[in-house]
């Protein structure tokens, strides 16, 4: 079951599925925007016991603040005793992730399918 919300930022969309919150990030994410999630994801990662992917597959800029909401959403996830997962693809973005060292605390995945553990019919696996 997947259930939807619209957050007060169009930077972040928030979602249920498979019983993950999943925050989708999405547009630019630089200091201005990064004002506007953070009360947003910090009620979504304070939750005790939450199971949180970070979806970085929507975003087109990454700066800094952006590294510093996800070591946020990490850190309280998992103060929490939740698990959190990132989900992100984009080259410059693993790149800036490795030269950080935040990959190696948030190791990324490449498919939200992966992190949840769905398996794709077999046409749509042949697609990518």
């Amino acid at each position: 079951m997947r259930q939807e919300s619209e957050s007060p930022a169009p930077q972040l969309r928030v979602r249920r599925e498979r019983g993950h919150t999943v925050l989708e990030f999405r547009g630019e994410i630089d200091i201005a925007s990064a004002s506007r999630i953070e009360p947003r994801l910090d009620r979504e990662t304070r939750r005790p016991g939450a199971l949180v992917v970070l979806d970085l597959g929507g975003i087109e800029f990454f700066d800094c603040s952006g590294l510093r909401l996800l070591h946020r959403a990490r850190r309280q996830v998992l103060a929490g005793g939740g698990q959190v997962h990132l989900v992100c693809a984009h080259p410059l973005t693993l790149r800036m992730l490795r030269i950080t060292g935040l990959s190696r605390l948030l190791p990324p995945r490449p498919t939200l399918e992966e992190v949840l553990g769905v398996s794709l019919p077999a046409a749509r696996r042949t697609e990518r």
